[in-house]
């Protein structure tokens, strides 16, 4: 079977976990990334990608105890390509969805700049706009 076949069923035999963050992350609903599931990368298929940030998002089952070796080879790999790999337990996600969307958002996006949070740029446009006023 090739890496392709192997894709097509993983997608259509989703776990709930999966299913449940596809909800968030399809149709470029999450943060107005796209997002593929179940995707070949190299020799791998990795559950969640976002290309255009190479960010890899696994999700684990009680498996991935016994395959930890493997994990971290695979893991290793995708960072030497430049991925970054988040994973999360199955049932972190089910039982922590915000806190799952909220790391990955961190990871999209560590932190807003100084000038958007204080909202310097509206204000100067306000003020020129004021002025004009008269």
């Amino acid at each position: 079977m090739s890496l392709l076949d192997n894709a097509k069923i993983l997608r259509r035999t989703q776990t709930d976990a999966e299913q449940k963050l596809w909800y968030h992350l399809r149709a470029h609903r999450f943060m107005g990334r796209k997002f593929k599931r179940q995707k070949p990368i190299g020799r791998y298929v990795v559950d969640f990608v976002c290309l255009e940030e190479k960010l890899v998002i696994e999700l684990d089952g009680g498996q991935h105890a016994e395959n930890v070796e493997y994990d971290k080879a695979r893991d290793s790999w995708l960072r030497s390509e430049g991925y970054t790999v988040l994973r999360f337990w199955n049932n972190e996600l089910m039982n922590e969805m915000e806190s799952v969307l909220e790391k990955i958002r961190l990871t999209l996006s560590p932190s807003p700049s100084p000038t958007s949070v204080r909202g310097d740029e509206v204000g100067s446009a306000f003020s020129a706009n004021c002025l004009k006023v008269e």
